[in-house]
């Protein structure tokens, strides 16, 4: 039996539908979570007594930087989910960038950003 090199035409827009998905849905999280940022004009320390405002401003604070950390990696998600897609429209998505050898399906459907495989990962 011959060895498959690459995933086949179908199997690969199974995979690019379910890339633009969570591409959509990623772009949804980014995006609410940029406006979390953003907007001071909700619960702010504005109508705050002086008293407990130096510990809000300190929440809030924290509260921003965690939500800008979490914009970061949201960002860095959705970029290699971009990836992935052009890796399908050049034919090389779900192979194994240190093996050579594909993806397993499975893998792919919990991670479809994925360059390496199982065995690769684990060999790192």
């Amino acid at each position: 039996m011959v060895e498959k090199t690459r995933y086949s035409d179908e199997e690969l827009q199974e995979f690019k539908e379910l890339i633009l998905q969570k591409l959509e849905q990623a772009q949804r999280d980014y995006d609410l979570l940029k406006s979390s940022i953003s907007h001071s004009d909700d619960n702010d320390i504005q109508d705050t007594s002086p008293t407990f405002k130096v510990l809000e401003e300190g929440a809030s604070v924290l509260s921003k930087e965690e939500s800008g950390k979490l914009a970061q990696r949201q960002q860095k998600f959705i970029q290699h989910l971009k990836a992935a897609l052009v890796r399908i429209e050049n034919k090389t998505y779900g192979v194994c960038r240190e093996t050579g050898k594909l993806i397993a399906k499975e893998r792919l459907r919990a991670v479809p950003h994925a360059t390496l495989s199982i065995e690769a990962k684990n060999s790192r």
